[in-house]
């Protein structure tokens, strides 16, 4: 399919999803306005042909309502809203589409630098798709040298703009089976930008049904996995901070539970994890953990070293 065309398709999407309802005159002067449209028409034609277009590809249907001045307006825009990946493929390729299209802004957009596991996302979808078994070359944190196994992917996950996929893992589930371990299955997360090399070995698998990406990650605050059950977690953001965690919550379970005169409590419903205490400790002195008293204390051990690192008088530091 022509880019271009792409393109057409989730300008028309995104523009009723942002006006609700719109006539074809106003979605004609909306299109010529458009970095798209370069200040011509859209036939009329034409416009049916992206409909039914968008209706072939996306299941996303575009109805008329003729008792409302033959007004156009997507059906169930709950279906596309409710659709993590559908909904974010057509934000950011609308937003790309104006971008690219007008020159005015190319200069004006300041992106931030992105890792470079995404190299390796077109190979991984494709095993998904196909159900193939990859072999990987991968160096974790902390390892001195990289190591080369299978996987078998399952979901492609992004956390804090780097990439990761989970996957199954033939070699443990094996050695798991073999000596009797229950579960059997080993399911391992492993970042993009930490893989060195992909093959796709051509043998295929057979994705586990009883294998619930939602289940794994319940209660996680990014990629970072435990078997302990998840719990409630008490915070105290200061002053206005509490504005910046209702518009960006910390994680999906957040809740206002109360506030006073100087600060605003939030409830969660997780597990702490690393990934979790990493979270806090990023809002620096803005918030504080309350409960339980077990992550306080965990809280105050890695406050307790940071303190360490700025009050201790350390020898052989860099001029």
């Amino acid at each position: 399919m022509a880019a271009n065309l792409f393109g057409r398709y989730v300008w028309l999407m995104d523009i009723l999803l942002r006006y609700k309802r719109l006539t074809f005159e106003e979605i004609n002067e909306l299109w010529q306005e458009s970095g798209l449209g370069y200040g011509e028409e859209l036939p009329l034609k034409t416009f049916h042909n992206h409909k039914k277009a968008i209706k072939d590809i996306f299941d996303v249907y575009i109805e008329c309502d003729r008792k409302d001045g033959y007004r156009y307006y997507i059906d169930e825009p709950e279906r596309i809203e409710g659709n993590n990946l559908r909904s974010w493929l057509i934000s950011s390729y609308a937003t790309l589409n104006q971008i690219q299209a007008d020159e005015k802004l190319e200069d004006r957009i300041i992106f931030e630098e992105i890792p470079s596991g995404q190299t390796w996302l077109t190979c991984i979808a494709d095993a998904m798709r196909r159900n193939h078994v990859l072999n990987i070359t991968h160096q974790g944190f902390g390892k001195p040298d990289p190591s080369t196994f299978d996987i078998e992917p399952y979901f492609l996950k992004v956390v804090k703009r780097r990439w990761y996929v989970l996957a199954r893992s033939p070699y443990y589930s094996k050695r798991n089976k073999e000596r009797g371990i229950k579960p059997s299955d080993v399911y391992l997360v492993y970042a993009l930008d930490r893989i060195s090399d992909i093959q796709d070995t051509g043998k295929t698998f057979k994705m586990k049904k009883n294998f619930d990406v939602h289940s794994y990650f319940e209660g996680c605050c990014g990629v970072i996995t435990s078997n302990e059950s998840p719990q409630k977690i008490v915070l105290r953001a200061y002053n206005g901070f509490a504005d910046y965690l209702r518009t960006l919550p910390l994680h999906e379970s957040q809740r206002e539970i109360g506030s006073d005169d100087e600060s605003t409590f939030f409830e969660y419903h997780l597990k702490p994890t690393f990934d979790f205490y990493q979270l806090v400790l990023a809002q620096g002195d803005q918030v504080e953990v309350l409960g339980p008293e077990s992550v306080r204390d965990e809280m105050r051990n890695f406050a307790q070293n940071m303190l360490n690192y700025y009050t201790e008088k350390k020898e052989n530091k860099p001029e």
